[in-house]
């Protein structure tokens, strides 16, 4: 397991990476610059746990991942909710994303497929909200049925908002 941007708290077991000489990285790089300094198909799965939102190109990082992703491994992408307070508090973060930020690489593109080669199959999408709105039963109704989860993002996200977003995805060959 390749643990992308492990800060101080890398995965246990896992190679780690970031740029940060004060964190637990096995090995340091830029994580803007490609590729990583792996070759191709070593690993099982990749973790990136709140580093998208950080690096300066989402679909290139994402290519990167297919790229070192053996057929069949996983991704797991953490990231803050574009409402949520801690997505716009940190100056570092570059993107703001949803909960279907990454269908450029999936089998409901949008019609965007031609934006990158590097195809994921999504195998789940969770969203974390609030407290408040937790208790209520709101992110039992975002998770358990995709057209709430729609009609949340276009028309509640800023009344009910969210929180952390969790995808997990397949490497498509």
């Amino acid at each position: 397991m390749l643990d992308v941007g492990c800060g101080v708290n890398k995965h246990p077991g896992a190679i780690g990476i970031d740029r940060n000489p004060k964190t637990k990285a096995d090995v340091l790089c830029d994580l803007d610059r490609f590729p990583y300094p792996f070759r191709d198909a070593s690993f099982d799965a990749v973790r990136a746990v709140h580093v998208i939102e950080h690096v300066s190109d989402v679909v290139r990082t994402m290519e990167e991942f297919h790229r070192l992703l053996r057929s069949g491994g996983r991704v797991l992408v953490v990231t803050p909710h574009y409402t949520d307070f801690s997505s716009f508090c940190d100056p570092t973060h570059r993107w703001h994303l949803n909960s279907f930020s990454f269908r450029y690489f999936g089998e409901d593109h949008g019609g965007f497929s031609y934006y990158s080669q590097a195809k994921f199959l999504e195998i789940s999408v969770a969203v974390k909200l609030l407290n408040l709105w937790r208790w209520l039963g709101f992110q039992f109704l975002v998770n358990r049925f995709p057209r709430f989860r729609r009609f949340w993002e276009h028309y509640l996200c800023y009344l009910v908002r969210g929180k952390v977003i969790e995808f997990e995805m397949e490497k498509v060959a």
